[in-house]
């Protein structure tokens, strides 16, 4: 894993990335450069950025339609049915936007189809190549755990369910003082008498040491064995930094507040809170002139299936713990909390109506708060915000789940694109893990990296109840 611009990304999707970037450039221009025949200088450097530029837009529709996340390297008949749409669907957005222009782009049309497919033929040749050669185990980085407890555990758990491109070996776990073992004994290395952390760890050829011992106090941490595998460069990781990185979560069961204090991240400050409500501000007056259409159309199903009122109001918990009302399309019949007691929404809810089923499955019910962006009471990018009735619940319940009030809420977030819909506590503290993380790493790139998701998770209906 590569740490780029404060966020985690697998250092072979960067890889596959770039190269794929070369490909699609590489091909489209020298099919533009053939298709014209002999030109000027000046025209070939035109049709050069012309065709970056149609790779650049190309890579975007790659990544709005998963090719380079988890899903893309899971299954080789998946990643194959997301290329060609991702083409499609990128050549089209190019050719609708050349429209504006007055002067023609070289690349479009007959040349960059045919530049654009023989790329796509080149890609899927590299894609097969990456799935045959992504379990190889002389790839796969060397762990070695020390601890045994119920944290340390976790980690080849972990690791397991990694997806085998991404995968590292576990070759063992280390015991550290500890009085009992939550590891079979057969995962346990056989220490020999005198042998150092530093043998063991030229014996396996391990790269990297996770720290999982929890009491580092009366000798629990052998701080000079470890110095000496760090002098030696091998890499040293707590085990709360592993779990951020392989995860994109901060684990509440592994942390504790001097962490919290001393580790990097959870920075802020005038520029970048002036550069989010920016993008805030423009993606939010863009927006509701795009989806006026969507939302006056949904407004009058609503109206000729349900009656009024269109819309929801609900009091939500914002920045520093402040209370605002959000809009939303309303999806559930009006005597849906006739009690007045708050409810979570369940799997197959029966106060969902048939047209607010539709509605929730495109996400069309969080359109109006888009008007919550623009005043300045969410932003785009953020941790849900959440009913106070469930605030104060899952405060009492949760550790630390206050601290995803320290930035604006937003309509979709980290939490949102890496997991289902949330609707208990154990679900709360699942997504909490994730909105830690976004509390600590947010910058605009790890937005963007979201807001890509986010189609992607709209486009195939993930998560929605």
């Amino acid at each position: 894993m590569i740490r780029l611009f404060s966020h985690y990304v697998p250092r072979n999707t960067l890889f596959i990335a770039a190269l794929e970037a070369v490909i699609l450039s590489v091909c489209v221009y020298l099919a533009a450069v053939l298709w014209a025949g002999p030109g000027e200088p000046s025209s070939l450097d035109r049709l050069a950025i012309e065709s970056l530029l149609l790779a650049f837009t190309m890579l975007l529709a790659m990544g709005v339609m998963g090719v380079y996340g988890q899903a893309s390297i899971e299954g080789w008949g998946s990643t194959l049915a997301r290329l060609v749409a991702a083409g499609a669907v990128g050549f089209g957005v190019v050719s609708l936007v050349s429209r504006g222009f007055d002067e023609t782009i070289a690349v479009l049309g007959v040349p960059g189809a045919v530049g654009i497919a023989a790329a796509f033929v080149l890609i899927s040749l590299e894609r097969l190549l990456v799935f045959r050669w992504k379990g190889a185990k002389a790839l796969r980085p060397q762990v070695l755990v020390l601890g045994t407890g119920t944290r340390a555990a976790r980690v080849e758990d972990i690791v397991r369910a990694q997806p085998s491109a991404r995968r590292m070996d576990v070759v063992g776990f280390v015991p550290a003082n500890e009085e009992s073992h939550h590891v079979p004994e057969s995962r346990l290395l056989d220490r020999r008498e005198g042998e150092s952390l530093w043998d063991l760890v030229n014996r396996y050829g391990v790269n990297e040491i996770i720290v999982g011992v929890r009491d580092r106090r009366n000798g629990g941490l052998p701080i000079g064995e470890l110095l000496e595998c760090r002098l030696h460069g091998v890499r040293v990781t707590y085990l709360t930094d592993f779990f951020e990185r392989e995860t994109g979560q901060i684990r509440v069961d592994s942390l504790n507040t001097s962490w919290l204090i001393f580790s990097e991240g959870f920075r802020r400050n005038t520029l970048r809170n002036l550069v989010k409500r920016t993008f805030d501000i423009l993606a939010s007056g863009t927006l509701l002139v795009v989806t006026m259409p969507i939302m006056v159309i949904t407004a009058l199903a609503i109206l000729a299936t349900m009656g009024s009122p269109v819309f929801y109001r609900q009091q939500r918990v914002g920045e520093r713990g402040e209370v605002f009302t959000i809009r939303k399309f309303r999806s559930m019949r009006n005597d849906a909390e006739g009690d007045g007691k708050a409810r979570w929404a369940a799997e197959d809810d029966d106060r969902i109506t048939p047209v607010g089923r539709v509605i929730r499955l495109l996400r069309i019910d969080e359109l109006p708060q888009i008007i919550n962006v623009f005043q300045g009471q969410m932003s785009f990018v953020g941790p849900r915000p959440e009913r106070p009735e469930f605030v104060r619940e899952l405060t009492e319940a949760i550790p630390y789940y206050d601290a995803r009030h320290s930035i604006k809420p937003g309509i979709t977030g980290w939490a949102q694109v890496r997991y289902a819909y949330g609707a208990s506590v154990d679900d709360s503290r699942q997504k909490l893990q994730y909105d830690l993380y976004y509390v600590k790493n947010h910058t605009l790139f790890l937005d963007v990296m979201i807001l890509l998701d986010t189609v992607q998770v709209v486009l195939f209906g993930k998560g929605a109840r």
